[in-house]
C-alpha cells in the first residue's frame, strides 16, 4: 500500500530536535510497514511515525490506551514515553517508545516457535478482558466475520488466494458470532509483530495500531499465522476460549493471510507468512 508521505530520516530528526530536544542520539531507519515508519533513536528509544493519514488515528489510540493496558500484560509492549504533535512540515501525531531488543519472529523458523506457544496464549488471556465503551472502534477487526466477505471475494478474484478456500471461508462465516461484551483486541497479531529474545522465548508484542474492542477471535488468527500444527495444539490448550471462538479465529487467519497474499507490494517475509497460514488453515 502506498504511503502519503515520504518519512525520511531528515524529517524525523527535525521532529525530534524541535519537540524533544533533550533526547540525543543517532537516528536510523529500521522498518517501514503499511502504516508507519520505525526509527531507532540512540540505544534505548524508537520513533514511530505514520506514513499515511489512516494511521494517524491509530497512533493516537496507542498513545491513549497502551499505558492503561501495559500493567496487566505479561509481556512488554511499546508504550509511548513521549508524544509528538503535527507541525507545519508534518501533519500527523507520532510517538517515541522504549526500544525493545529482539528478533522479529518472521526470522525464527516455524518449528522453533513452539517454545512460546503457551506464552503467547497467556498474553491473550490477559489482554482479552472486557473493554470500556470508549475503546477504539475498528471496522476491519473485531467485527463479525461475515462483514469481511466482500473484501474476501475480491481477494479470491485476484487469483492470489486459492479458490478452493472459498467454501471454507463461507463455512467459517456461519459460525455463531461473539455473544458477549466487546473484549480488548490487538487486531494485527502475526509473526512480524512479535519479538523473540535471545532464549527464543517471546520478548515483546508490537504494533497496537489496530487496537479495538470486539470479538477476541481476531487475535486467535496467530494460531495459523505464527505456528505449525504441534505449536498450535499447545497454544490452543493454554487459551481460555470456546470452540466457536477458535473456529472464528481460523476464519480471521484466512482473512488476514488472504489480505497479505493479495497485496502485490508486500514484503517477501510477509508473503511467506501468508502462504504458510493459507496452508495451515486449509
Amino acid at each position: 500500500m502506498l504511503a502519503d508521505i515520504d518519512v525520511s530520516t531528515a524529517l524525523v530528526a527535525g521532529l525530534v530536535r524541535e519537540q524533544h530536544p533533550d533526547l540525543d542520539g543517532a537516528l536510523r531507519p529500521v522498518a517501514a510497514g503499511w502504516d508507519n515508519a520505525i526509527f531507532r533513536l540512540g540505544a534505548d528509544l524508537a520513533v514511530r511515525v505514520p506514513r499515511r493519514q489512516v494511521a494517524a488515528a491509530l497512533i493516537e489510540h496507542e498513545q491513549r490506551w497502551l499505558p492503561h493496558l501495559a500493567p496487566r500484560l505479561p509481556l512488554p509492549i511499546p508504550v509511548p514515553v513521549r508524544n509528538g504533535r503535527p507541525t507545519a512540515g508534518y501533519p500527523y501525531p507520532w510517538s517515541i517508545t522504549v526500544w525493545i531488543t529482539g528478533t522479529v519472529v518472521t526470522a525464527v523458523p516455524v518449528t522453533q516457535r513452539i517454545v512460546f506457544a503457551e506464552q503467547l496464549a497467556g498474553f491473550l488471556n490477559a489482554l482479552h478482558r472486557p473493554a470500556p465503551p470508549d475503546a477504539p472502534a475498528n471496522p476491519f477487526r473485531g467485527v463479525p466475520l461475515v462483514t469481511r466477505s466482500e473484501a474476501m471475494a475480491e481477494r479470491f478474484a485476484s487469483g492470489r488466494v486459492p479458490r478452493l478456500l472459498q467454501k471454507l471461508w463461507t463455512d467459517l462465516t456461519l459460525v455463531p458470532p461473539w455473544p458477549d461484551r466487546p473484549r480488548w483486541v490487538h487486531g494485527d497479531l502475526h509473526a512480524a509483530n512479535l519479538l523473540a529474545g535471545p532464549d527464543g522465548r517471546l520478548a515483546a508484542v508490537l504494533d497496537f495500531g489496530d487496537l479495538t474492542a470486539g470479538d477476541p477471535a481476531t487475535d486467535l488468527a496467530a494460531a495459523w499465522l505464527v505456528f505449525d500444527a504441534p505449536a498450535r495444539a499447545r497454544f490452543r490448550g493454554a487459551l481460555d476460549v470456546d470452540e466457536d471462538t477458535w473456529q472464528r479465529g481460523r476464519g480471521w487467519a484466512l482473512n488476514m493471510a488472504a489480505a497479505i497474499a493479495a497485496d502485490p507490494t508486500g514484503a517477501p517475509e510477509m508473503h511467506a507468512m501468508a502462504a504458510h497460514a493459507l496452508r495451515e488453515v486449509a
